[in-house]
């Protein structure tokens, strides 16, 4: 199955992967291009900064498209499960919904032969680490969030919100404001943000630049029920690594027949 992948496929694939397992907040759009075997990749982490923006709602679930620009330059919206609790979050991605970013009509076929199609991303910034799941590989990395250095208390970060106008997005009616964070140091972090007024003033649209990175989220099928705690907790009887890149290595080769020579997994 894996043995099929040409060179270019097989770059891209790994690209794609990296990008859905990187691209959940504005904390990490810009890590893009230091994912990868060299990068070693780490999982999602909801920064204090984007928290911030969810304002009284720090409990929901629901669905999350991101629009960003893909391996190729083109657009790609990457369409997932959203769970969220107080800082802690987990996404859940198909690699199979997953529309534009010039991405080859096979691609997705080589990825479920190669039981990598589907991947939770789980940040746990309580304990200062990210889960990235492969049920597909029944294996997991448990890395080190690279946003550990940022503060997770909401009370460190001072929003200014201006209103811009108002729209109705996906039924519906909301408050566009143009919004600043501000992080105790100094830092500032602007978004564009559409804030239901039928949804507790829930942001079902942030629109948002960092280092030169433009990003779209956009949030659909909210409740506010609290996630059940599994949600935010790896599936129990998978192998663990402790980085992306020596599961990566390990399963790939695992699925090619090789593997000789690779660092051991944990279980």
């Amino acid at each position: 199955m894996g043995r099929n992948l040409t060179i270019s496929n097989f770059k891209l694939m790994k690209k794609l992967l990296f990008v859905a397992t990187a691209v959940l907040s504005l904390g990490l759009l810009p890590t893009f291009a230091q994912l990868g075997p060299s990068g070693g990749g780490q999982g999602p982490h909801l920064s204090g900064a984007m928290s911030k923006l969810f304002g009284a709602n720090q409990t929901f679930s629901g669905t999350m498209e991101i629009q960003t620009a893909g391996p190729s330059g083109a657009d790609i919206v990457l369409p997932g499960k959203f769970n969220f609790d107080h800082g802690k979050s987990r996404f859940e991605i198909n690699m199979s919904q997953v529309r534009g970013g010039g991405m080859p009509a096979n691609i997705v076929e080589q990825l479920k032969s190669m039981g990598m199609d589907s991947v939770i991303n789980i940040s746990r910034p309580d304990l200062k680490l990210a889960y990235i799941v492969y049920p597909g590989l029944n294996s997991y990395a448990a890395m080190p969030s690279t946003e550990a250095a940022s503060s997770t208390n909401l009370d460190d970060y001072k929003m200014e919100a201006a209103e811009v106008g108002k729209e109705t997005l996906d039924g519906h009616d909301c408050v566009k404001n143009k919004v600043t964070v501000t992080d105790k140091d100094g830092a500032k972090h602007e978004s564009t943000v559409w804030n239901a007024t039928d949804l507790k003033s829930f942001p079902v649209q942030v629109e948002t630049k960092e280092d030169g990175q433009a990003a779209t989220l956009r949030f659909k099928d909210i409740t506010f029920e609290k996630p059940a705690a599994s949600s935010f907790e790896p599936p129990t009887g998978l192998t663990k690594y402790d980085s992306l890149q020596t599961m990566m290595q390990t399963e790939m080769m695992k699925k090619m027949g090789g593997g000789a020579g690779l660092p051991p997994a944990q279980h």
